[in-house]
């Protein structure tokens, strides 16, 4: 499946991303796949290609700039997504950018959209449906749960759905617990399946090959946690 480069600007950024659309007349039912702390990778465009031969206009979105991907800079990769953690907003206006700019594209059915992260993605989607944007669907891979600016009653209108797993140190315990107390208490229709044994980065083959602890791949979580966000989009988009 063929990627294209998709382009905008936000915040004085070019954001550079990567798109697949099916084959058929559209407009088509659209999925936002967000990156991890380590940019837009190979790991992200071969997603978009698995979603878009499902008939999903898919895109690989980048937070970042310049459609980069820092896996042989980490340090790099970190510190931008820092600055776009402080201020807080920035990140949930970013990612809501990327959201109406995907809404407004001639492929895509603007009432059918869904999102789903890995890692500082799943951070990404899940402040999406923060900001209160009409996603009908975010999905979250051993993403990062916490948020200084809890959702408020009635801003999440799509399903929710977090996938992490019980050894990972980025999502411990304590913040599964809050976001289930934060969903709950916003009114949210939401899900959160916790896999024993998993650490963070669980669908990625080559998690574990820094060394860090509690990060690595899980086969029966990767699996697993994909056929339900298959399963999710199917029913929502």
């Amino acid at each position: 499946m063929e990627l294209r480069a998709i382009k905008f600007d936000h915040d004085g950024v070019e954001l550079v991303g990567q798109m697949a659309v099916p084959q058929g007349p559209g407009p088509h039912p659209a999925v936002m796949v967000m990156h991890t702390a380590l940019g837009l990778s190979e790991m992200m465009r071969e997603r978009v290609q698995r979603l878009a031969q499902l008939g999903y206009v898919a895109v690989a979105t980048d937070m970042y700039g310049g459609g980069r991907d820092y896996h042989t800079d980490p340090k790099a990769g970190g510190a931008l997504m820092m600055e776009l953690l402080n201020p807080p907003q920035r990140l949930r206006a970013r990612a809501a950018g990327w959201y109406e700019h995907i809404k407004a594209r001639p492929e895509v059915d603007s009432q059918s959209i869904a999102a789903i992260g890995f890692c500082f993605g799943g951070q990404c989607v899940l402040e999406l449906a923060r900001s209160g944007a009409d996603v009908k669907a975010v999905v979250s891979f051993h993403g990062l749960l916490s948020t200084s600016i809890p959702a408020v009653p009635g801003a999440v209108h799509g399903q929710v759905a977090v996938y992490t797993g019980a050894e990972d140190p980025y999502a411990p315990a304590e913040q599964v617990m809050a976001l289930r107390q934060e969903m709950t208490a916003a009114g949210a229709q939401f899900q959160i399946m916790v896999f024993s044994g998993a650490g963070h980065g669980f669908t990625d083959p080559n998690a574990g090959a820094r060394g860090l602890k509690g990060v690595a791949y899980d086969r029966i979580a990767d699996r697993v946690s994909w056929a339900g966000a298959i399963a999710l989009l199917e029913a929502t988009i």
